[in-house]
């Protein structure tokens, strides 16, 4: 019954940063894999990033590898998401989900707009 929200999007140039953040209650938030995903208009939902339970392990698609970083906080039961070097591609809304493998819980969602 885990609850997440979502913060920290915007707009922003090509080439700057945002970090968005995952909030999580509700839950034991250290016994959760979670993720964050994207979806733009008219397109599917994909995948971004996935971390496991403690924070040492981490996955990126390929077209954020190397700009973007994924971690999380336990103490602080929350998610994060650092975007640097962000492209026009990366317009989506943002979601945060846990336990991203089996039976997702979504975050409500928070835009990211990337002008050039």
């Amino acid at each position: 019954q885990v609850q997440l929200v979502e913060s920290g999007g915007g707009l922003v140039q090509a080439g700057g940063s945002l970090r968005l953040s995952c909030a999580a209650s509700g839950g034991t938030f250290s016994n959760y894999a979670m993720g964050w995903f994207r979806q733009a208009p008219g397109k599917e939902r994909d995948l971004v990033a996935l971390i496991n339970r403690s924070g040492a392990t981490t996955y990126y698609t390929d077209a954020v590898k190397g700009r973007f970083t994924i971690s999380r906080d336990n103490a602080k039961n929350t998610m994060y998401l650092q975007m640097n070097n962000l492209k026009p591609e990366d317009t989506a809304v943002y979601y945060c989900a846990a336990d991203p493998r089996g039976s997702p819980t979504w975050g409500q969602g928070t835009q990211v707009t990337v002008s050039s």
